[in-house]
């Protein structure tokens, strides 16, 4: 059993202010219930069969009404109740309220992959080994199903993830005569001749990314964190590996020559830079095309000048394929009825009509396999990517070859433990070796205090 302390910093966690990854969610599509939790009366959406059992879900994505009309449509046996409680932190605030209350939370949960761990460590999800996972498993790759697992158990059903590549200006690339770099070394390089040349900065190194450092660290081959809650309070903790201080000792140096730019992401002022050329290349996730259209990026001036590449690699004879966000269906512990509850898990965002409606207008890149194998999806002609048939490319490729990450209830607490020492490296104060061993002594020493056995 978990000691009290640990559950009490797990309840702190949850509701932390740190940033997570993002997954290409903007809030948007419905009308904000107020978190509804196991109301079935105050439903967004239209009930088809009013006759029929009903499943409260708790979703954000922009299509979610039109996702709940087809399951409901598709469904006579049971039907969604969908309501918007926010999105990201907004809804988990709700679902730890109705966690820590015993009451309110829905029968399904949307949850980011790395929040997964913090709400099942307080017993908020429930295991759905036994409720349908191994009717769908096949879906799915290897690594979409580690990232919504806890241990050997599954507690969420993979809706989207966010394969990662190297976005980049074309416009920039032709006028300088570069070529898109195939490791970090030649990243470097190419930075370094840009810069030479008068040309803006290669990309971003942004303390408000932890997450995206993050995947850069598993790009290395490093294993940050170790946790199975079977060993009852044991967690293993990475974080100034030989390959984890390889990552932030070269960050450090692109920061030092000046050769990426160390403004917060997501920022009107970024996204403007953005626009204006003043970065060659973002390095993000699938999702990403949806979101920087959703900004104002890709039109006027800077309309069909991107195109995107496979990310680069430390050995190029050993890739590694790497994750930046990912959004999952959970059942919680409060549902009243988990078996139906965990056929809606399993069956929202899984009918085709729902799959092809949400890659084709840039909401989700899909980790279904239907739609990863299908001829139409591999070969889109992307109209961000000037007609690049970028999921044929660099995306699928990606997602298959992704192994996943180990999540724990730490995850908050480090994100912003990572977030300081980034901002450490880019003030100065600290070089990536050095940050890297702050980092293990602040994370192993908070574990420590909330009662975790800290391995390494």
């Amino acid at each position: 059993m978990k000691t009290k302390p640990v559950l009490a910093a797990i309840t702190t966690l949850a509701v932390a202010g740190a940033l997570a990854a993002c997954s290409g969610g903007d809030g948007g599509g419905g009308t904000d219930g107020g978190g509804g939790g196991g109301d079935a009366s105050n439903c967004t959406n239209e009930i088809k069969n009013p006759d029929a059992p009903v499943v409260t879900l708790w979703a954000w994505y922009p299509n979610s009404e039109t996702v709940v009309d087809n399951f409901n449509e598709n469904n006579d046996d049971v039907q969604v109740c969908w309501t918007n409680a926010g999105a990201g932190g907004e809804e988990y605030d709700k679902l730890q309220t109705a966690i820590s209350a015993g009451s309110g939370a829905p029968d399904v949960v949307m949850v980011e992959a790395d929040r997964i761990a913090p709400f099942q460590a307080q017993g908020g999800l429930i295991d759905l080994t036994d409720l349908g996972y191994e009717d769908v498993k096949d879906n799915f790759s290897e690594g979409a199903w580690k990232d919504v697992s806890v241990g050997d158990a599954v507690y969420g059903a993979p809706i989207d993830g966010g394969p990662m590549g190297m976005i980049y200006r074309t416009d920039i690339f032709d006028q300088y005569g570069l070529t898109p770099p195939t490791t970090w070394d030649e990243l470097e390089a190419t930075a370094q001749e840009l810069k030479d040349a008068g040309g803006p900065v290669f990309a971003s190194f942004a303390a408000n990314q932890p997450a995206t450092l993050t995947a850069y660290f598993y790009g290395n081959g490093a294993q940050p964190f170790t946790y199975d809650p079977s060993n009852e309070g044991e967690i293993g903790i990475n974080l100034n590996s030989p390959e984890i201080k390889e990552v932030l000792d070269y960050w450090d140096g692109l920061v030092d020559q000046g050769l990426v730019g160390t403004e917060d992401q997501f920022t009107p002022e970024y996204i403007a830079g953005v626009i204006n050329g003043d970065y060659a290349t973002y390095l993000s996730a699938a999702w990403a095309p949806g979101y920087l259209q959703g900004a104002g990026v890709g039109e006027g001036a800077d309309a069909g000048v991107w195109a995107v590449a496979s990310m680069p690699q430390w050995d190029p004879n050993s890739p590694i394929a790497i994750n930046w966000g990912g959004s999952a269906f959970a059942v919680t512990s409060q549902a009243s009825n988990p078996e139906l509850a965990a056929k809606v898990a399993f069956g929202v965002y899984a009918d085709q009509a729902s799959l092809d409606e949400g890659w084709q207008n840039q909401i989700i890149f899909p980790l279904n396999n239907t739609v990863l194998d299908s001829e139409e999806f591999l070969n889109y002609e992307v109209p961000f990517f000037d007609g690049q048939q970028a999921n044929k490319d660099v995306y699928v490729p990606a997602a298959n070859a992704y192994e996943g990450m180990t999540y724990t209830p730490l995850g908050q607490y480090y994100y912003s433990a990572l977030t300081d020492q980034i901002a450490a490296i880019i003030e100065g104060s600290a070089t990536g070796s050095e940050a890297a061993d702050a980092l293990q002594e602040d994370v192993v020493a908070y574990a420590e205090e909330q009662g975790f056995t800290v391995t390494q």
